[in-house]
């Protein structure tokens, strides 16, 4: 028929287009755009607008005190500084401690266990030390304030070793240093001066010493004596004996 005659036809098979698009391109990087060519690059680096930046007033990158001319100080400082300098007077054992990373409650339960011994836990400004310090006799204990750090006082020097037993179980606590009786002292130092005894005990053994010498002595002069006394004791019963026996 007409319709089988058709399907015979060329024009009646199905055939592929000639033209057909194809995407290889991956996903777009928007984070991280790829570089563009060097002309076009050139291009947008030509045609970037540049805005006129606003006039900045030159007050606005100078302290207070170079506006002035003048070194403002604070008064606060001299009393605080002059509150430093009492401590470090009327305080026979002195130390620094280098602290580390601590919360506030750690410190706080430090402060009352120093506090409970009659010790005393501060912290000051560098400033306000070297305000304090300057042209004393302390002033060469200002290279350990370098850092973060905390000072403890105390009027009895032998509470060193009390001391080290507290701030041994506070890791962020680091001995730096001390003041022992107006003498300054290392850590190594410090260490050692709490291994001695107190000073009545050394003044006993010292009391002790001496008469353990002077009994010496007197022990050495009348050993002479004494064994003189004892050879004509022995001579003695000996010729009494020999009389006895005669008789």
């Amino acid at each position: 028929s007409y319709y089988i005659a058709l399907a015979g036809l060329p024009l009646a098979s199905a055939r592929s287009p000639l033209l057909q698009f194809l995407r290889y391109r991956g996903k777009i990087n928007i984070q991280r755009p790829k570089e563009p060519h060097y002309e076009r690059a050139r291009v947008i680096a030509v045609t970037q607008p540049k805005y006129p930046e606003p006039p900045k007033a030159q007050t606005c990158f100078q302290s207070r005190a170079q506006r002035m001319g003048t070194q403002l100080e604070n008064p606060y400082n001299a009393i605080v500084a002059r509150e430093v300098r009492n401590w470090l007077d009327h305080s026979r054992l002195v130390a620094v401690f280098h602290l580390n990373s601590i919360n506030a409650d750690e410190i706080f339960r430090v402060r009352v266990q120093l506090h409970q011994k009659n010790m005393h836990l501060k912290s000051y400004g560098r400033k306000i030390i070297g305000q304090a310090v300057t042209g004393t006799a302390y002033e060469a204990i200002m290279p350990l304030f370098h850092s973060n750090y905390c000072i403890v006082f105390s009027p009895n020097e032998q509470q060193i070793g009390a001391l080290l037993r507290i701030t041994r179980k506070v890791p962020q606590m680091i001995l730096m240093g001390g003041i022992v009786e107006s003498k300054l002292l290392s850590r190594n130092e410090l260490m050692d001066f709490s291994k001695m005894p107190s000073l009545q005990v050394a003044q006993a053994q010292l009391v002790q010493t001496l008469n353990q010498a002077a009994g010496n002595v007197v022990q050495q002069l009348q050993a002479h004596q004494c064994n003189l006394v004892k050879v004509l004791d022995v001579h003695a019963k000996g010729e009494a004996s020999s009389t006895e026996e005669a008789t």
